[in-house]
């Protein structure tokens, strides 16, 4: 049976299947948990989550109604047919902006990221706000805070990789590239960047400073950001706008790539750097090889796609759409720089039929491929603000079983944002950012030669 959290409990780990839980958050009880497999405690880190969630108002409750309508979408799509070739890029921006704003809370921002070696979390806590917290720096109990006047309306960031400690920050005009700085060793601002930009930041241990802005299209809000996985290029996107940019980061240099209609809701690049993924607003989204930039544009009965993330080969990519309860599996057929693939349904049974929810909200699929984190839509008043943690196998289709539930710490938590550390050696490490102001760890250990 399915691990279930008792309503006032929090989860504290996965021991071999089974979720741990406590009456309250405990480094005594994490230690004893699993702090002596690890060697080490993840404490829950504090931030003032009210900034961050906002309560739905009438209109907005009324708006997502009539996007679920079909005869609502079928009349948007034959607007968006009649108008295609013939609409210039502020009129794409007239069109597709108010519904494109609205529509960007349904999708699976990223808010929380890992250091890509290191053990070190970077997330949103305010609207204009970082928090970075080192679990390693032991001048560092407190956590930093990275703040700039042109670090505005944050939606996303992620750690360049390969960069040392060099963390991308998505915001309103451009996109903050931070680093760290050290005594005598300062990060360096890039040739030709305002030395305003030398923002340090707030907060105990390692010091981090604004080294360079890399500014947007016409000042648009990004809302979308992927590094190739060399760590030189940042792609990023608007739900303003119908292309994306590919930067040279070291240049400060970026390359538009325009494609279709419709305000861009997420970019992905995948492990090995031949394909990327980037999906649209308007029910489309597109597979790239990066050798030649060529694409496939593919178009989903399912709404538009909410969440995505690639297998550790890069030959699949797992997808989450707007208006289904089942995951898609985005299989290529071909070796790179072919394009043929096939999309194949990932059932989630239990998700539905246990909790009773409307759908699929947030995913995020551990490194190894071992495990998928999934918060779904609505459901029973037990079940609601939970995330669900599935056994995956790969063979070579996608395979989920249902371990049990992750419930998180305060009163009614929902998790705002979650992701997977990328190469924690110990197995999958994943962290929430809950809407009751905790950001949690929760070590999923269940390999044999780490079990005593």
């Amino acid at each position: 049976m399915p691990s279930f959290p008792p309503p006032g409990s929090v989860t504290i780990c996965e021991i071999n299947r089974h979720l741990i839980t406590a009456e309250a958050l405990s480094d005594d009880l994490a230690r004893d948990s699993y702090g002596k497999i690890l060697g080490m405690v993840f404490s829950a880190v504090p931030f003032q989550s009210e900034q961050l969630v906002s309560t739905p108002s009438p209109e907005r409750d009324t708006e997502r109604q009539e996007r679920t309508n079909g005869e609502t979408a079928q009349r948007k799509i034959g607007l968006a047919s009649a108008l295609r070739g013939i609409v210039n890029d502020s009129l794409k921006r007239l069109f597709y902006h108010p519904n494109d704003v609205n529509l960007l809370p349904e999708v699976s921002l990223q808010g929380v990221s890992w250091h890509q070696h290191k053990h070190i979390i970077a997330f949103i806590s305010g609207p204009h706000q970082v928090t970075v917290h080192d679990f390693e720096d032991a001048d560092g109990k407190d956590p930093c805070i990275l703040t700039s006047e042109s670090q505005k309306d944050i939606k996303v960031l992620e750690w360049r990789p390969n960069g040392g400690k060099s963390l991308s920050v998505a915001c309103k005009g451009g996109i903050c590239i931070w680093a760290a700085s050290y005594p005598g060793n300062a990060a360096s601002v890039r040739s030709g960047v305002s030395s305003y930009l030398g923002t340090l930041s707030r907060g105990s241990g390692t010091r981090w400073a604004l080294v360079d802005f890399l500014r947007s299209h016409n000042d648009e809000q990004i809302s979308a950001l992927s590094w190739s996985p060399d760590g030189r290029y940042l792609a990023s996107g608007s739900y303003e706008s119908a292309s994306f940019t590919i930067w040279d980061v070291a240049q400060g240099v970026g390359t538009p790539i325009r494609r279709g209609l419709g305000g861009i809701s997420m970019l992905k690049w995948s492990p090995t750097g031949d394909y990327f993924f980037a999906g649209k607003f308007d029910g489309t989204f597109y597979l790239w090889e990066t050798n030649t930039w060529t694409s496939e544009p593919w178009s989903s009965t399912s709404g538009f796609v909410t969440g995505a993330t690639w297998d550790p080969d890069g030959r699949m990519i797992l997808v989450a759409f707007s208006r289904s309860s089942t995951l898609g599996s985005i299989h290529f057929a071909s070796k790179p720089p072919l394009l043929d693939a096939h999309l194949i349904p990932v059932d989630l049974p239990e998700t539905s039929s246990l909790s009773n929810s409307q759908g699929i909200e947030k995913i995020a699929w551990d490194a190894s491929g071992e495990r998928l984190a999934v918060s779904f839509k609505g459901g029973d008043d037990i079940y609601k603000g939970l995330i669900a943690v599935y056994d995956t196998r790969r063979n070579p289709l996608i395979s989920a079983s249902l371990i049990g539930f992750i419930r998180g710490p305060g009163e009614n938590p929902k998790p705002i944002a979650f992701s997977f550390h990328g190469k924690f050696k110990q197995g999958p490490l994943l962290s929430v950012c809950w809407s009751s102001g905790f950001c949690c760890i929760y070590p999923l250990i269940f390999r044999s030669h780490i079990l005593p």
